[in-house]
């Protein structure tokens, strides 16, 4: 495990996105990225934090969910429907708390994107990419086989970070990546 990042950030610099168990919400991920990036005046980091918001997702689908059997998934949406958290049009509602969330209790997220803009004491400014799940098992990465099509996302991870690292949480796990801002300010 990562050392975990010390985060004081104002409100509104904290906001999070609630993703089905599917793989279209890779893609949801990107555009939650995008918008709030833009919001923060931050576009010009987009592709860094979206390629890893996008491998963090993709690790939690393919190994952070549980088994799940079939009648459960029907109830997450179909293909093109929406499902827990996200709206018709495929977008996730944005909460400026990162424990709010309109959905139920007993329809809660498995997967949720954060994005958290401080100003750390002395570092400059900082933005943090944070996906929870609900496995406990932390991420580990493989050896690169660059001829592989898969396992190379948490290589990708370190390169485009300044850190990254993950920590167990109430349930499951939060795995985070930090982007320092100090060139781009």
């Amino acid at each position: 495990m990562g050392q975990s990042p010390a985060v004081a950030a104002d409100p509104g610099a904290v906001v999070s996105c609630a993703l089905a168990p599917r793989h279209e919400s890779v893609r949801t991920a990107r555009e939650f990225t995008r918008l709030t990036l833009n919001r923060w005046e931050l576009g010009e980091l987009f592709d860094d934090i979206a390629l890893v918001a996008s491998e963090l997702v993709t690790n939690a689908l393919r190994y952070g969910l549980p088994t799940v059997v079939p009648e459960q998934r029907s109830s997450w949406g179909r293909r093109g429907t929406a499902g827990p958290g996200i709206s018709s049009a495929g977008t996730s509602p944005i909460h400026d708390r990162m424990d709010a969330s309109p959905i139920a209790e007993s329809t809660a997220p498995l997967i949720r994107l954060s994005l958290v803009r401080s100003e750390p004491g002395g570092t400059g400014p900082q933005v943090v990419c944070a996906v929870t799940d609900p496995c406990e098992e932390g991420p580990v990465p493989r050896e690169a086989d660059w001829i592989a099509e898969s396992g190379r996302g948490l290589h990708l991870v370190e390169s485009f970070s300044q850190s990254w690292g993950w920590h167990p949480i109430a349930v499951g796990k939060v795995v985070w990546a930090v982007f320092e801002l100090q060139s781009h300010v």
